[in-house]
């Protein structure tokens, strides 16, 4: 059998086992980032909600990867911003007469509406009123008159600033529509298709492990649940952000180093193009809580580097059905990404229930005599008859860069050229611990004639698909 033929013949099965398959790789609106913000593909928001930009505050929030601070809690002066702007970071603020007078300051990311308008509204006499309503027109608003919609807010706050986003931010309801918060509109999911159109980036806030709600408690796929709603009503290229958790908010528990790294990356799997966290605590309260939790600052810091050193990978377009996911495990779905950046393919999957499995990785797509790098990880798994296993324990994150190991190719594109010869010529002579991708071609941990001839060999070579 040739080898199109075979691959024909797999690529039925493949088929076949995509439809049997508890877990898949996702379809994702491809984020552009060049109308909103930042046009910089290497640019990924990661941002902290409402701190003072005090010099030892931004100092620790710059060294943990954050670059973005969504509302300032105080400060909102020129000192403020200038020393957001000196550390390389943006923000997001309210429109205002200060603010508004600053429109020149590249430290001004974008403009923040009203938090959480989907919820109710406190009546001071007592009671609630409904949530803010989208539009003028809203039917079901109760709120007293002459309040604004989000769309006349929104249609204000850009008449005042046509080149910067607007930001809106939803409640849980996004997530869990029976949230009680949103009084007369619990279980009313279709008025996000109308908040949607208020704003130019759109995010929601869920915490699992800190919620009370039986229904919410620790169920850490609400967070999924919430991009995904988002994103199948977001207008084509607008970013959906969403916020994660990371302290003891109320006092009724803190999600793990592990929980918070699967909460960002099912946001990200799921199609999220921002990630923000809530970092205060209440009880007692701390407005900047994550910074006196070293261990959850450690994991946060190490979560954040790894998606800023991805960046241009996730900002780049999702490729969709090029890899087929099984899970061993019918409760404990594989959900996963897939981008192609460069000449390089990378898968980047989670388990998302708090069980362990085992993901099996398909694709006719992986190049022959290849491997799949594990990120951060310091492993590769040898890919056979183009697929490939890896255990996953509860919520577990891999990130996964397939590269070839055809021999010659260094840099793990596909191919055999001049900049795999430019590797092996930079470490020629390295005695011990080569590396393929140094040029240890014979993996016998020197860089030598035997591996200058496998390249030599192989020059011209492409093996891509």
């Amino acid at each position: 059998m040739n080898r199109r033929v075979l691959q024909r013949a797999v690529g039925c099965v493949i088929a076949v086992l995509a439809g049997l398959s508890i877990s898949t790789a996702l379809a994702q609106h491809a984020y552009d980032p060049s109308p909103l913000g930042d046009s910089d593909p290497g640019y990924f928001p990661i941002g902290v909600w409402a701190q003072s930009p005090q010099p030892s505050r931004i100092a620790a929030y710059s060294a943990a990867g954050f670059n973005l601070f969504v509302s300032i809690s105080w400060d909102e002066t020129d000192a403020g911003l200038t020393r957001i702007r000196n550390a390389g970071m943006k923000a997001i603020v309210h429109q205002n007469a200060f603010t508004l007078s600053h429109t020149w300051d590249p430290a001004i990311f974008g403009w923040l509406m009203k938090d959480e308008p989907d919820n109710a509204q406190q009546n001071p006499s007592g009671g609630w009123y409904s949530p803010i309503p989208p539009f003028d027109d809203t039917p079901w608003n109760t709120n007293p008159p002459g309040t604004l919609s989000m769309w006349t807010r929104y249609q204000n706050a850009k008449a005042n600033d046509p080149t910067r986003p607007v930001f809106l931010n939803l409640g849980m309801g996004v997530a869990y529509p029976p949230y009680v918060g949103r009084g007369s509109r619990a279980n009313h999911p279709e008025d996000y298709a109308d908040y949607i159109q208020c704003s130019d980036i759109i995010s929601f806030d869920i915490y699992p492990v800190a919620s009370d709600i039986p229904d919410v408690d620790n169920k850490i796929w609400l967070v999924a649940d919430g991009v995904d709603r988002l994103v199948s009503l977001a207008r084509p290229g607008q970013p959906v952000w969403n916020f994660v958790e990371c302290t003891d908010i109320h006092g009724t528990g803190v999600a793990t180093p592990a929980q918070v790294k699967a909460e960002v990356w099912m946001s990200l799997i799921h199609g999220s193009t921002g990630i923000l966290y809530f970092v205060h605590e209440f009880e007692p309260f701390q407005e900047p809580g994550l910074l006196d939790e070293p261990e959850m600052l450690a994991a946060v810091t190490d979560i954040n580097w790894q998606i800023r050193e991805l960046a241009p990978v996730l900002n780049s377009p999702t490729v969709t059905g090029a890899v087929s996911v099984m899970t061993s495990s019918p409760i404990v779905p594989i959900h996963a990404m897939v981008k192609r950046y460069g000449d390089i393919t990378y898968i980047f999957a989670l388990a998302m229930r708090n069980g362990p499995t085992t993901g099996t990785f398909t694709s006719l797509g992986f190049p022959p005599f290849s491997v799949a790098e594990v990120i951060g990880e310091d492993r590769e798994i040898p890919i056979n008859a183009w697929s490939f296993n890896d255990p996953f324990d509860a919520y577990e994150v891999h990130l996964y860069r397939i590269l070839s190991r055809w021999p010659g190719d260094a840099d793990g594109d596909g191919d055999v050229d001049l900049d795999d010869f430019t590797r092996l010529k930079n470490n020629f002579g390295l005695a011990a611990g080569a590396k393929w991708d140094q040029g240890d071609f014979d993996r016998d941990g020197d860089v030598d004639l035997d591996d200058f001839t496998r390249l030599k060999n192989n020059f011209g070579i492409d093996t891509t698909p």
